[in-house]
């Protein structure tokens, strides 16, 4: 039996879907087929149903792109639907109050995932976008959200080996333990140069109505412009003003280590 006819329908279905990134968001059909390793009329047969369905799209280039009844289903996961909803006001008077962009991600198996994003054109560029991915370690939302983490979620988290996104990245466990310990203490997290060369990030915990940490918001300012540590208190009030909306009991915000 070979590999493709000992999956389901559902299997190859999904295997498509996971052809297409934010670094590939277009492919031709004999793109698919080839990630896919399986001949192109069975490719072609497969894409059309999904084409039919609204999951794909094809464009007048002959190339194929997530279609948009797939973007409508997604948007209704719970997880993210009513983080997006709360954390939205506070999202928009954050960037007001900074005029830098501001995310909301959780954290999923090994990568942060953001939920939202507000950007706006003189703010630093970052590369997070709704429902991108990066690897947790490199950015602020998942450091904070994986320093409250259990033993064994932190293991686990550690236990593969960490990508260097530039040479700056912190990608050590044992460093990043201390830098845990120390997001713990602070309530809050600063990094930088993680991603790229240009930018810093700052973060704080969104605890849900177990008052655990559920998620993180974070803005992006550039390395060279106003000092990070001058943010802190916005990020912390606005991460605590979702927190109490979410359901959450969380203590007045008192944050240490801020000064500029």
């Amino acid at each position: 039996m070979n590999h493709e006819s000992a999956m389901t329908s559902t299997a190859r279905a999904l295997h498509i879907l996971d052809c297409f990134s934010a670094a590939k968001p277009s492919l031709t059909l004999s793109e698919i087929a080839r990630s896919l390793g399986q001949p192109l009329s069975s490719t072609h047969r497969q894409v059309g149903e999904l084409g039919r369905w609204g999951a794909l799209e094809r464009g007048e280039d002959g190339r194929y792109s997530i279609g948009l009844h797939l973007w409508e289903v997604g948007s209704l996961a719970a997880r993210s639907r009513s983080l997006r909803e709360v954390s939205l006001p506070y999202m928009q008077d954050l960037y007001a109050a900074t005029e830098q962009s501001v995310q909301v991600g959780v954290l999923d198996g090994h990568e942060t995932v953001y939920v939202e994003r507000i950007f706006g054109h003189n703010a630093a560029k970052t590369l997070a976008r709704p429902g991108g991915r990066l690897p947790f370690h490199v950015t602020s939302i998942g450091r904070v959200i994986s320093a409250y983490s259990t033993v064994r979620e932190v293991d686990t988290l550690l236990s593969e080996p960490l990508t260097k996104m530039t040479r700056h990245t912190v990608a050590e466990s044992g460093a990043l333990r201390r830098e845990a310990a120390e997001i713990r203490r602070n309530g809050y997290a600063i990094t930088c140069r993680q991603v790229d060369l240009v930018s810093m990030s700052v973060a704080a915990p969104i605890r849900g109505p177990e008052n655990s940490v559920v998620a993180a918001i974070s803005i992006i300012v550039p390395v060279h412009g106003q000092a990070a540590r001058t943010f802190v208190p916005t990020v912390v009030a606005a991460a605590h003003g979702i927190s109490r909306t979410l359901g959450a009991r969380p203590r007045p915000a008192v944050v240490t280590g801020a000064a500029a």
